[in-house]
């Protein structure tokens, strides 16, 4: 593994990187992207060269809406970085079957977790506020999960008592019961067959219980909407509401869901639609569309991608995941289909 100190970027990075995590209005987010598209124009091949097929450039790609999205299978086929050669890490999708996985390469570990801390704490308050728990066999089984990644790192910055747990419900269950005990305030974060499986064990829960469903049924459940899910988990856990993330290994970024259970994003985050049969333009608020996602935080990758995936936007900016279109790789990030 390369350390960072060890990695040349371009003279414009460090201007962009320190601005990233401090967009607070739109104008300011619009600002950054026309300099983040001309910076991955100019560093990043994979995306200039699928730029250029739209006949866009930096010359006539003067507002957001002009700017072009890489679809998200480009990082199961192509390398794509941004004004660097050697990786500090590299995160791998799941996938449920044999295909082909998305990688991502990763220069900055910093970037990646100021990204996820900072929208942590816009929703939730300080990490070191909590313990937390994961219970997430499929990707713990793995070394390159980004998700991991993520609950680790909240975890070293939370309160003592947090770990992994993979099939040993029994130990979770005796733990969290210490932990309730207690009276810690707790996050669960489980992937959702996981999830499923404790819950008809009958774990202990508390109104200082926090649960985080993510990653799906990674093919050991049938799929459900996520209101099904989340009822299905009520029935056995009295909490106030099940809490859920739209992440995936190519986003450093992650949009967390309301009290009402729609998804909204951190400011240098932003959620858009596109119509179904026309991926350059975008769905009237309300209309059920393709997601397309900026995370500016993909300084290195890139910021601006086509996902598979469907939703609708409220004029808000809020948004919900309806699921994917037809054909689509089912993946392993957070796409219960609601």
């Amino acid at each position: 593994m390369m350390h960072k100190d060890t990695l040349i970027f371009p003279p414009e990075r460090e201007s962009l990187r320190n601005r990233v995590f401090k967009v607070n209005s739109e104008r300011t987010r619009h600002e950054l992207m026309l300099e983040v598209f001309r910076y991955q124009f100019k560093y990043n091949e994979v995306y200039r060269n699928w730029s250029l097929a739209f006949n866009r450039n930096p010359e006539n790609v003067q507002q957001v809406t002009d700017i072009p999205f890489l679809p998200l299978s480009f990082f199961r086929h192509h390398a794509i970085r941004s004004g660097f050669t050697h990786d500090t890490l590299v995160f791998r999708s799941s996938g449920t079957t044999a295909a082909l996985t998305s990688v991502c390469h990763v220069a900055d570990p910093n970037l990646y977790e100021e990204s996820f801390v900072n929208g942590f704490i816009r929703r939730y308050g300080q990490p070191s506020n909590y313990v937390f728990i994961g219970l997430l066999p499929s990707y713990l089984e793995r070394s390159d999960s980004s998700l991991i990644y993520m609950v680790k790192h909240l975890m070293d910055s939370g309160k003592p008592g947090g770990a992994f747990y993979l099939h040993n419900y029994e130990a979770l269950r005796d733990d969290l019961t210490v932990l309730r005990e207690s009276n810690a305030k707790v996050w669960l974060i489980g992937v959702s067959f996981a999830l499923l499986d404790f819950a008809a064990f009958s774990p202990p829960c508390w109104e200082n219980l926090s649960v985080l469903e993510t990653g799906g049924m990674k093919g050991r459940r049938r799929e459900m909407i996520r209101e099904e899910l989340h009822a299905e988990i009520r029935k056995h856990w009295n909490v106030p509401e099940i809490h859920s993330e739209y992440g995936m290994t190519e986003l450093f970024s992650q949009a967390w869901t309301r009290v009402d259970g729609r998804f909204e994003c951190p400011p240098w985050m932003q959620v858009q639609i596109r119509e179904a049969d026309d991926p350059l333009a975008l769905a009237p608020f309300g209309k059920t569309g393709g997601i397309d996602v900026v995370d500016l935080a993909n300084l290195d990758t890139c910021a601006f991608i086509s996902t598979a995936d469907l939703g609708r936007m409220s004029a808000d900016g809020s948004f919900e995941v309806l699921g994917r279109f037809d054909h689509a790789e089912i993946r392993g990030c957070n796409l219960m289909i609601g």
